[in-house]
Parts: structure tokens; C-alpha cells; sequence
């Protein structure tokens, strides 16, 4: 045989090899796992803004990116910062990676590490502010404009001062008795407990007397000075040491139906060393939320809502007094009202603002005068806006997120006041902006089913973008099943509902699957979108990968689609839901490779609340359940989601009844297992153990498991054991 003729064929028996992609491990899929970060997360570049310049960050400096060519100029290094924070006697930093540029074409920048906050003027050389936190702080929250620093240890908050002096703005601090954190339990949009005037010379925060309200016993089985709450032991080197006898941690937690927490408003003057609470009245059964400033620090504004969460009122108070100087408007709905965004002033014309509210069904844009008239609404369609990012001042125009484009995106768009929206940057895929200070430049971090990441720089003015980074895709290596979408319609027969349908890896047309629906469900979430891989996530395609056909529906109650799509489950969680299911359980087994006698159902927190009742509300459909961190019954979820929702037990007796799991637990046939994190504080241990004993009592046999410590999800390595518990039970029983 010839040279060539076996140089040919080496060459061809070796192609195989050389295109041959390899397995996943449930370590590369998992956050938390081992190789998660090579193997599933996209190349990325730490960017912020420094006024309207560009900064790109990484350990041994920070560079000015040229919005023109993409060149790079160093702005500083790690060695002059550590040389300057040497001769100010600061701790030195490892890296540069999360500085920030708080001041507009000002040298300034500013180094945090642990407990320490250093401003420095690279120009200059020198430290110009500097401040050492207390070890325990938390709820941190730093005034640029004055330098002060407002903060909590044990429920008190403290303000620190630009001149080094510390205020103790409250001293009777307690679990019961909660100042300067977030309260409400995180709804209406509420993310925080201070708020920091435009000039920083005045702080507004919520202090909560929850001392009424009942308290669930957490057991914790832990050191004294370890709490699940504080203390993470996932993403800890160091494993809490178990104690010799458990305590209890009472967790303050307002049911639906019982007596609720009481909020008020202050306002801590540092100057004056004074503080005033707002004059809101008696607070019983109301909710204070979206808390603004006005631009000359003399006012404040928030939205009331009372506790059926149908009616509120936004109201103005003098700043000084805390007296209320007027209610602008109000606004109703027969159903539920949400407010999630405090009102925001034009910066070029103070005696105007911008509200958002879906008051014609969508979420969209309204411009007020300070009188409280409506002007005009800016935003108009079937379309939802998802966030406000800001303002170009000079273009007089405002920033804002959308799904304008498709249901399933995220695109970015300007408004201008004679209600003109123009599209910036791409318009495909789903799309996370970070804005400059003028508003003229937007960092345009985003991801779609074909492009795993890609950042510009984009112009909000010029039709300019600047391409910093398209990313391979860390899957290119790896065997990665076919992922589709598609639509079907809803139990009502008319509304379109988005799934995605992911097929086992190396599929055989010809054979038959078993198949696994992965569900959420619930209001503020959703699961599919034109992110990367259609937003599947690790564990479907680890399943894929194992062999099932992993199935996923947004039904009506979910995200973005508007009033009317999630208000159609109102007052009867889980019902409508499940018969959406139903119909994506219908294609399913319209597919000649779906066997419909192997379903699999799982999902977490509303979703463990959807797979148990799927699974007890018709227990001939799924063969097998994992359900995690579940809702059994709505009686035990608490007062602001649940109500808003469902109304109250008292009002509504007969949907909380109905939708109870604690009436289906003799339905169940299939095998179910149920996981809790021992320590769960949203949906309490009680709503698990509740169900388990109903079952007893039924004389059904579910599984269960517990993450003793673990909170409301699992972290870090608990992460991955607990996708290795859910992928063991599906293949025990499904196959």
C-alpha cells in the first residue's frame, strides 16, 4: 500500500476521535459543583462605569475601555493602590475586581475588602475617606453624597458619619422590634430598610414591631454562634459544629388570616442627632412601601396599601415634621393592586415624575405632574415594562427594559416625552443592561438560544455599538441534547403558552422515553425565555443526558404576560395552574416517543406546592414526584403573598379549602418524595411536616428528605447532593 494511501486513512480513522464530544458530569451542570464554572459558565468581563467611561476590572488593574476602537488605557494598577492604602496603614487588597467609581470625572475610587471601606484619589495618591465597619454590620448602605454610612447590627441601626462618628440611631433592637431592614417579608417591590436622601443628609428607614405576631419555632442544631440565617455552610470552607442539646430560633411569621406586623416610617437626622416618624396613623393591617425622595430633600413619598391589597394611595409628607401633606392619587382593582416601584423625578424638570402601573393591564410607563395629575402614559401595548433603568438627561429620555419585542425577551428601549420608543442594541435574546451615570452609554450583557454571551457598549443616543466580547459556549465540547419551544393553548382554549421541550441525549425517534415535567408556576417567575438554551437550566439536561424527555410550561399565574394571565388563578392558587399542566401533559403524550405511562413531575417552593398537588389531584396521570421546599396549605403561608393571592381564610374559606393538600393526601398512588431544608423560613418546616402526618393518617406513603441547616434552597455543594437525591429517585422509580 502507498505512503499516501495510508496517511489517508490514519487521517480518517482518526476524525472520529478528534470530533467525538464528551458527557457532562452532574459537576459541570450544578452551581456548586467542582468543574460548574469551566464547564457551564460562559467567558464574561467584570465591567463598570466611571461617570461615562468604561472600565474594565480584573486583578491587577482597571483600564479605560475607548468606546470608539475597543483600545485599552490602564487607569490603575493593584500595586499603586496597595502602596497607597501601605502608607495610609489600610489593609491591602488582593485584587481589583469590585472597585467602583462613584464620582463623575473625579480621580476617586473605592476599595472594599471585608469590613473595610477606602476611598482613594489615584491622582493624588492618597486616602481621602475611609471607614472601618463593625464586623457584625449588615444592611449596609453608603451615601456618596455625604459619606455616610448606615448600617445594622442585631436589629439596631447605626449611621457613621464622613467625619468618623458613629450614631446609634436605636438601642431597644430585638427580633421583635427590627430597625433598618427590609420588611413587608420582601413584597411590593421591598429590597431594603434605608433609603438615603438626594443629598445624603437625611436617612428615611422602616422600623417593624412584629412583637404580635407568632413565632415559628426553628430548630437549630448548630453552635450558639452559628445561624442558618448569617451563616451560609455551603460556601464556607468551615462546617458548622453540631451542638451537644438544639435550640430553638424563633422566626416571626404572620399566617394568612392572623394578626400581622406593624411598620413605621422614620427619618434620622445625623446633623441634629434627631429622629421623627412619619405620622402614618395607627399602622394596623396596612402595608408602607416604594419609598421616594423628593430632589430638594423636603419630601417624602410612598405607597400605602391597605391589607386586602386593593386600594392604595399615593401620599406626600413633609421631610421636617413627618406630617402628611396631601395624597396625590389612588389606585384600585377589584382583585389585587401591587405596587413595586417608587416614583421617580424627571432630572431635567423636578416638577414632574414617573409611575409605573399596569392599570390598563400591562405594566407600563405614566408621566405625573407634582400635583398628582396624570400627564400622559408614555408606554402603551400588550407588552410588559420590566424595568426602569434611568434617564438621559440631555436627550430628555427614559431607559427602560421590555418584552416589547417578544413575550420571550428582554430588550432595551428608550422613550421620549412625546412617547416615541426606539429599540437599542440587539434585538434578539434577553438582555441585562447596566446604565452610565449620563445615561448616554449602556453596558448590553445578554444571551439568546444561539449566542451564549455577548457585551457591547451600545449609544442610547447614536446608532453606535461597540463589541467587547461574543463568548464560546462552554457546551461546545460537550454532547448537548436538542432543545425546542413552542406554544400551546391554555386550558381556556385561547391563550397562547410558552414550553420548552428538551429531547434525551443521542435520541432515538424510535424508542419510547420516559418523560419528566419540571414546573414552577407561580406569580414573579417564570421559566422559559430567549436566554442561552432557552433558560434550561443544569439539571434538565442532566436528566436529558440520562435519558428523559424533560418537558417545561409557563402556564397562566406566571410572569410578564400581563394583568389578566396571572389573575386568572386569583383566589384559587394551583387550580387553573394544574389544567394548563394538563394540556402540556396532553402534547406530551400526543408525541410517538413519549411513553405516558413513565411521567415524572418536580419543582421547588410554588413548584413542590404544583408537583404535590398534581400529584394527589390526579394521581393517575404522573408515575412519580420530587417536590421541594413545597406549599401544602395556604393557611400556612404568610399575610402579604398569601393574601394577595388567595384573600383571606376568613373571606375565602372555601378556595383555601379546595386548595388545601391536606384534604388530597389519600389520593396519592405514584411515589412522591418530598425535600425540605430544615431551616426553611419561607415555606416553614410545618407545611412538610404537616403533609407527612396528614399521609400517616391516609395510610399513603410519600418519601422524605431533609437538609438539617439548609434554608428555603440548598448552596454550594448541598446543592449538587441534592440534584444527585432528585435524579436517583427519578431513576429508581420512573424507569
Amino acid at each position: 500500500m502507498k505512503k499516501t494511501t495510508l496517511v489517508a486513512l490514519a487521517a480518517l480513522l482518526t476524525l472520529p476521535i478528534m470530533a467525538q464530544k464528551r458527557l457532562f458530569t452532574i459537576n459541570d451542570l450544578i452551581p456548586g459543583g467542582f468543574t460548574y464554572y469551566g464547564s457551564s459558565v460562559p467567558e464574561n468581563k467584570q465591567l463598570t462605569w466611571w461617570g461615562d467611561e468604561c472600565i474594565e476590572q480584573d486583578i491587577h488593574e482597571c483600564r479605560i475601555i475607548n468606546k470608539k476602537d475597543g483600545s485599552l488605557q490602564t487607569l490603575i494598577t493593584l500595586e499603586q493602590i496597595n502602596n497607597i492604602l501601605l502608607a495610609a496603614d489600610r489593609k491591602l487588597v488582593h485584587h481589583l475586581y469590585y472597585t467602583s467609581f462613584p464620582y463623575a470625572e473625579k480621580p476617586l475610587v473605592l476599595i472594599g475588602d471585608s469590613s473595610r471601606r477606602t476611598l482613594i484619589d489615584w491622582e493624588a495618591n492618597k486616602v481621602v475617606w475611609k471607614v472601618d465597619l463593625d464586623p457584625k454590620a449588615n444592611n449596609e448602605d453608603w451615601s456618596k453624597d455625604s459619606r455616610s454610612h448606615a448600617y445594622t447590627i442585631d436589629h439596631n441601626l447605626f449611621v457613621l458619619t464622613a467625619d468618623g462618628k458613629t450614631h446609634q440611631v436605636s438601642s431597644d433592637g430585638s427580633i421583635d422590634l427590627v430597625y433598618g431592614e427590609s420588611v413587608h417579608r420582601d413584597e411590593f417591590g421591598i429590597s431594603k430598610g434605608t433609603f438615603w436622601s438626594p443629598d445624603g443628609s437625611l436617612l428615611a428607614f422602616y422600623k417593624m414591631d412584629q412583637s404580635m405576631v407568632s413565632k415559628f419555632p426553628q430548630v437549630n442544631i448548630t453552635l450558639p454562634d452559628y445561624s442558618p440565617s448569617t451563616t451560609n455552610p455551603q460556601t464556607s470552607n468551615l462546617k458548622p459544629q453540631i451542638s451537644r442539646c438544639a435550640t430553638t430560633s424563633p422566626d416571626p411569621y404572620p399566617m394568612a388570616g392572623e394578626t400581622s406586623h406593624k411598620v413605621y416610617v422614620g427619618i434620622f437626622n445625623p446633623q441634629t442627632e434627631k429622629t421623627i416618624f412619619l405620622n402614618t396613623g395607627d399602622p394596623t393591617d396596612r402595608y408602607f412601601t416604594n419609598i421616594a425622595w423628593s430632589p430638594d430633600n423636603k419630601k417624602i413619598y410612598l405607597i400605602e396599601l391597605n391589607r386586602d391589597q386593593n386600594h392604595g394611595s399615593l401620599d406626600e409628607y413633609d421631610a421636617t415634621t413627618g406630617e402628611k401633606l396631601r395624597t396625590l392619587f389612588t389606585e384600585d382593582n377589584d382583585k389585587y393592586f401591587e405596587p413595586l416601584n417608587p416614583i421617580q423625578f424627571l432630572p431635567w424638570d423636578d416638577s414632574k415624575f414617573i409611575y409605573q402601573t399596569r392599570r390598563d393591564g400591562y405594566n407600563h410607563i405614566y408621566l405625573y405632574n407634582k400635583e398628582g395629575k396624570c400627564l400622559q402614559q408614555l408606554t402603551k401595548g400588550s407588552f410588559e415594562v420590566i424595568k426602569v433603568l434611568g434617564f438621559n438627561k440631555e436627550q430628555k429620555t427614559i431607559l427602560y427594559t421590555s418584552n416589547e419585542v417578544h413575550p420571550l425577551q428582554q430588550n432595551v428601549f428608550s422613550v421620549d416625552m412625546k412617547e416615541k420608543c426606539t429599540l437599542l442594541g440587539d434585538k434578539t435574546g434577553w438582555h441585562t443592561p447596566t446604565l452610565s451615570e449620563s445615561g448616554h452609554y449602556f453596558i448590553d450583557n445578554y444571551s439568546s438560544p444561539e449566542v451564549a454571551r455577548n457585551i457591547d457598549i451600545v449609544s442610547t443616543t447614536k446608532a453606535s455599538t461597540l463589541n467587547l466580547l461574543t463568548a464560546q459556549d462552554p457546551w461546545d465540547e460537550f454532547k448537548v441534547p436538542e432543545i425546542k419551544t413552542g406554544t400551546i393553548k391554555a386550558a381556556d382554549g385561547v391563550t397562547d403558552l410558552y414550553y420548552r421541550l428538551i429531547l434525551p441525549t443521542d435520541f432515538d425517534p424510535n424508542k419510547k422515553y420516559p418523560a419528566v415535567v419540571y414546573v414552577y408556576g407561580g406569580p414573579h417567575a417564570h421559566n422559559i425565555d430567549a436566554s442561552r438554551n432557552w433558560g434550561a437550566r443544569g439539571w434538565d439536561i442532566w436528566m436529558a443526558q440520562q435519558g428523559h424527555v424533560m418537558f417545561c410550561l409557563d402556564n397562566r399565574g406566571s410572569e410578564h404576560r400581563g394583568l389578566a394571565f396571572e389573575q386568572a388563578t386569583f383566589r384559587q392558587l394551583g387550580v387553573e395552574e394544574m389544567k394548563d399542566q394538563l394540556k402540556g401533559v396532553e402534547y406530551l403524550k400526543s408525541l410517538p416517543y413519549v411513553d405516558g405511562e413513565r411521567l415524572g413531575v418536580h419543582g421547588w417552593s410554588f413548584g413542590g406546592y404544583m408537583t404535590t398537588s398534581l400529584m394527589t389531584t390526579y394521581p393517575d396521570v404522573f408515575k412519580v414526584g420530587v417536590a421541594g421546599g413545597p406549599v401544602v396549605d395556604w393557611h400556612f403561608y404568610e399575610v402579604m403573598y398569601g393574601e394577595r393571592y388567595m384573600d383571606t381564610p376568613q373571606t375565602n374559606p372555601e378556595g383555601y379549602r379546595k386548595t388545601s393538600l391536606l384534604n388530597k393526601t389519600k389520593n396519592l398512588k405514584g411515589r412522591l418524595l418530598v425535600i425540605y431544608g430544615g431551616n426553611d423560613p419561607i415555606c416553614v418546616p410545618q407545611h412538610t411536616l404537616s403533609f407527612m402526618r396528614a399521609c400517616i393518617d391516609a395510610d399513603t406513603y410519600p418519601d422524605l428528605f431533609t437538609y438539617p441547616g439548609d434554608e428555603h434552597n440548598m448552596m454550594g455543594t448541598d446543592r449538587v447532593h441534592l440534584h444527585n437525591t432528585i435524579t436517583r429517585y427519578f431513576e429508581d422509580h420512573l424507569k
